[in-house]
């Protein structure tokens, strides 16, 4: 099965369990809001921005870049670095390419 498959009862947090950043959907189930992020991380969840509470993604997905997509992503689109675990774990944008 390999590192992406979902999780099993007592394997982690979150779905994926490697290291890389993924594309993660997220569920609160305080107020039922959805949203999703392409900074997921295993075993980091992201507080709801209604409710404030801690949510870990219930799936994970390799980050790829679908043919045509690049006209449209908004590179300015804000990830907000408040309610992330990691970015508040490291101090910065958990996105960056600095290690």
């Amino acid at each position: 099965m390999g590192k992406w498959q979902q999780r099993r009862k007592g394997k982690g947090l979150t779905p994926y369990q490697g290291r890389k950043r993924t594309f993660g959907e997220f569920h609160c189930k305080d107020c039922d809001r959805t949203w999703c992020s392409a900074n997921s991380w295993a075993d980091k969840g992201q507080k709801c921005q209604t409710c404030e509470v801690n949510v870990y993604p219930t799936k994970q997905t390799p980050l790829q870049k679908p043919d045509g997509l690049d006209e449209h992503i908004d590179i300015e689109k804000h990830h907000p670095q408040h309610l992330c675990e990691r970015c508040k774990e490291l101090g910065r944008f958990c996105g960056s390419l600095i290690r």
